[in-house]
């Protein structure tokens, strides 16, 4: 079984059980005091990941840090079906990847903004709000223009990917780092698609998707 070392009010940690809920794995969570303990940087906690930083994956003796990686893996060994990580369909996986890598963007502006506000972090706040914005943008206009093409996630596909997973977190948390989500109506409909995925699961501050609204 899965263990994952795991902190509740992580966005990073929370994509990771929220992949796992969907492809109905099992798994066991070890808790990590990240605050205020910072049990992430303790002599234990760096034994398992010499960076110190959340989450990390034990897979029967396999361990893994960085959640990207970790969503990849997940989706490579348990999705018999290959939708959330589409390897054998190179345009696909490279449109995944340039998302993911978009995702570590979200992580170093909005949850840089999120850890400012409520975990009292030392980060520049106005330039992280600043840099959630302008990727925001990017992104509700991509969902935007999909739309009008009849997709309903990041990529072309006509199922969600772990790009999904992967954005989804930091930008349903925003608001707790003073970054609004009310000038992104695509995103809002995009989280709203999110929601109602087969398996989600919510974490504090994430909430189950409303009633449908009638056609």
């Amino acid at each position: 079984m899965i263990t994952l070392y795991d902190y509740e009010l992580s966005g990073n940690c929370y994509k990771l059980r929220l992949l796992m809920s969907m492809l109905g794995v099992d798994w066991k969570t070890v808790p990590v005091d990240f605050y205020p303990g910072r049990e992430h940087k303790s002599d234990w906690f760096l034994r398992i990941n010499p960076l110190g930083q959340l989450p990390v994956i034990d897979d029967d003796g396999l361990i893994l840090r960085d959640a990207q990686a970790i969503l990849v893996y997940l989706a490579s060994k348990y999705d018999a079906a290959g939708t959330w990580y589409p390897r054998d369909n190179p345009a696909l996986l490279g449109e995944v990847s340039q998302w993911l890598a978009f995702a570590d963007g979200i992580t170093a502006t909005a949850s840089a903004a999120r850890l400012h506000d409520a975990l009292f972090y030392d980060f520049d706040v106005e330039a992280a709000r600043t840099g959630a914005h302008r990727l925001f943008r990017i992104l509700d206009e991509h969902l935007w223009f999909g739309e009008q093409e009849g997709r309903d996630w990041i990529c072309s596909a006509s199922h969600p990917t772990i790009a999904d997973i992967a954005c989804f977190p930091y930008i349903m948390l925003s608001e707790e780092g003073g970054i609004s989500r009310q000038d992104y109506p695509a995103i809002r409909r995009w989280c709203d698609r999110v929601k109602r995925i087969k398996g989600f699961t919510v974490m504090s501050g994430v909430f189950p998707a409303g009633p449908a609204k009638a056609a």
